[in-house]
């Protein structure tokens, strides 16, 4: 089972009305679109808008798109930036206020997946208190729930040498590491490390040329193109994604990537469940690979028998 939005279906709708001032959020993925584990939407909020202090029954992580929105996370109010991700735990008081001007936009992921309605999982405890605002500053352990990916983050030359003490960067260590195999580049956004326990967000590059070759996993995943575009193909049908286009894979739909362009591909990932530490993809060619090799053993020793 697989799902599609393209960018110019997503029309966020006005959404926590009474507790919330010109915000507005489009569900991307949810129970609607087959999925029994994520809850993922495009979310909008305007210079003076609000969201009140709320507290939830599943783990929401974040990616901004757009703009400068201010979350208030256990009492602290922190400005964000394009780029700027990261977690609010499960049961954690927070608060979302408007950019100073114009609009922001970011993506939102929920695990386990939100109830259909709201009141039964989404507390509201009333208009966030004012407060000064930080800046978002990874280096401080305050941000433990938050991240920020630049540019130069996926890109492996600029990974070659060492970073200045002072550098703006989270420490370098194998909890942050760039992983980059077939044509395909990884960065961990949302994990533990920031203290997501039911599901994981990351970005992903593909280079000119870069394959997933078909596949499938025991969790779902979704996949919201950011930059350049891909051929997906899921469920046996193929098509092209671009930019602001949401894609969906169920539990056990066969899916691929394939970079047919002359330029990169970037999108923001999720899974849910988090990926098991073993057979967390299953590889079509692999065991093709097997039923070929035993329908092989079988007719050798078919032969022998014959001698």
């Amino acid at each position: 089972m697989h799902h599609l939005v393209r960018a110019e279906q997503m029309r966020p709708q006005a959404a926590y009305r009474g507790r919330s001032k010109a915000y507005s959020r489009a569900s991307l993925v949810d129970e609607k679109s087959g999925s029994v584990h994520m809850g993922v939407g495009l979310c909008q909020l305007k210079a003076g808008g609000s969201v009140d202090t709320h507290v939830q029954s599943h783990e929401e992580s974040f990616y901004v798109l757009e703009g400068e929105p201010v979350l208030v996370l256990e009492g602290r109010a922190c400005r964000l930036m394009p780029g700027a991700c990261g977690v609010v735990p499960l049961g954690v008081p927070h608060a979302w206020l408007g950019p100073d001007q114009g609009r922001a936009r970011w993506l939102d992921m929920c695990a386990p997946q939100p109830r259909p309605d709201a009141d039964e999982d989404t507390f509201f405890l009333g208009p966030p208190d004012a407060q000064e605002t930080f800046e978002l500053d990874i280096r401080d352990p305050r941000s433990r729930n938050l991240f920020r990916m630049e540019d130069d983050d996926i890109q492996v030359d600029k990974l070659k040498i060492g970073s200045r003490v002072d550098a703006p960067k989270v420490s370098a260590s194998m909890n942050t590491a760039l992983l980059a195999y077939s044509g395909i580049a990884l960065k961990m956004l949302v994990d533990k490390r920031l203290d997501a326990q039911l599901h994981t967000m990351f970005m992903v590059e593909y280079q000119p040329g870069g394959v997933a070759q078909p596949h499938d996993h025991p969790m779902e995943e979704s996949y919201l193109i950011v930059d350049g575009e891909v051929d997906a193909v899921a469920d046996g049908q193929r098509y092209t994604l671009r930019k602001g286009d949401l894609f969906w894979t169920g539990v056990g739909c066969v899916h691929a990537f394939y970079n047919t362009s002359d330029s990169t591909v970037r999108w923001i990932e999720t899974q849910s469940p988090p990926l098991p530490d073993r057979h967390g993809y299953r590889f079509e060619r692999d065991w093709a690979y097997l039923k070929e090799k035993l329908a092989a053993e079988r007719r050798a020793k078919g032969r022998r028998k014959a001698l």
